[in-house]
């Protein structure tokens, strides 16, 4: 099985040297390139991981455009949506604390998770430090990749 294309890499970790590590290699199977992915998405640097993050919307906010990374952000994001006024306004104040505190947006692995869970690991996560915090973002970024490739991966003729 041969990795995806540069620009289709780019859509499931917004990282140009994870993508050229994968670029054009051959693997064994589905597993293998997944676990090429992580591998090669392991560590991220900071630079990278602003890189990452400037393809992400906020959690709770809508993507914006029409490309395959904003339909995965409305998937990932679509099963914690709630109705809940007090949830969102938790949401959005969580937000703000987040950046003001790490000077980025809040990442999260919404897919599976309730808004209730995300709220509650944006309180968790703030009181992280500085170099825990870039821990917890690359590894969310790492999963969040990670179910991107696999869910194209299960589509795929």
């Amino acid at each position: 099985m041969k990795a995806p294309n540069r620009e289709t890499l780019l859509t499931y970790l917004r990282v140009e040297r994870w993508a050229s590590e994968l670029e054009g290699r051959e693997f064994a199977d589905a597993e293998a390139l997944a676990a090429a992915a992580t591998d090669a998405a392991t560590p991220l640097t900071e630079a990278e991981i602003d890189q990452a993050l400037a393809a992400h919307p906020r959690i709770g906010e809508r993507p914006v455009g029409t490309g395959a990374e904003a339909s995965f952000s409305a998937d990932e994001q679509s099963a914690s949506e709630s109705e809940d006024e007090q949830l969102a306004r938790a949401l959005a104040e969580g937000n703000a604390a987040y950046e003001a505190r790490f000077g980025r947006i809040f990442v999260i692995r919404a897919a599976g998770r309730t808004r209730q869970e995300i709220v509650a690991e944006i309180d968790r996560r703030l009181l992280n430090d500085d170099a825990s915090e870039l821990d917890e973002i690359a590894e969310q970024l790492r999963q969040i990749a990670n179910l991107r490739l696999r869910a194209a991966l299960e589509e795929a003729p």
